[in-house]
């Protein structure tokens, strides 16, 4: 990190490709993040305990071991956002990961400073107060501050990928945050999510 730049904290990485977590860690000493590179999962939570870091980038590797840390930091009151990548993702993937509390979901390979974007976008929701629940549906589980913002561009008709360049996220994630929606809602669709929102709205008004 240039000497002259304050730090804006704490990344803890899992990367075991090394030209990866090379670029990743450089790309993110350039944005003023310092960077600790964890060999496994149980050292990473080692230090979770110790401290918290601003953020979490952790590698899914084949056997979702990645999911158990997510659950173990949580467990463990390290709220910090965390954010999954994955060689090998999928719709089912990026679904069980953002239900076990994961930020975003970033398939590889990914453009290193893309990365380091969502996860200055994920700081910064992170810090905003009051954006862990917001409530929607009476009787409904409430949506994060980020399923609200999903659910926002999804009313105004915008596609997975243009809610992803918008909110600054994968495809995946959103294609995951939007499966979370629908199940919190009971509903089928999202023509049936939009028209149980509508008739809610229609009699709260009335």
């Amino acid at each position: 990190m240039p000497g002259n730049m304050l730090s804006k904290g704490e990344v803890f990485v899992i990367e075991t490709d090394a030209t990866s977590r090379e670029q990743l860690s450089t790309a993110l000493q350039q944005s003023a993040y310092d960077v600790i590179c964890f060999a496994d999962s149980a050292s990473l939570l080692s230090e979770a305990k110790a401290r918290m870091p601003a953020c979490v980038v952790l590698e899914m590797p084949p056997d979702r071991s990645a999911l158990d840390v997510l659950k173990r930091l949580r467990e463990e009151n390290c709220m910090a956002p965390v954010l999954v990548t994955s060689a090998n993702g999928s719709i089912a993937m990026a679904v069980d990961a953002i239900k076990k509390g994961a930020a975003d979901f970033i398939e590889k390979p990914f453009r290193t400073h893309d990365v380091v974007g969502r996860i200055d976008a994920a700081i910064d929701e992170f810090a905003q107060p009051g954006a862990s629940r917001q409530s929607w549906l009476p009787g409904c589980e409430p949506l994060t501050a980020r399923e609200v913002g999903v659910l926002e561009h999804l009313a105004g008709g915008l596609t997975n990928k243009e809610i992803a360049r918008r909110m600054h996220l994968s495809a995946r994630t959103v294609e995951g945050y939007r499966a979370s929606i629908l199940k919190k809602a009971g509903a089928k669709n999202v023509t049936d999510l939009l028209r149980r929102i509508f008739v809610q709205s229609s009699s709260t008004q009335a």
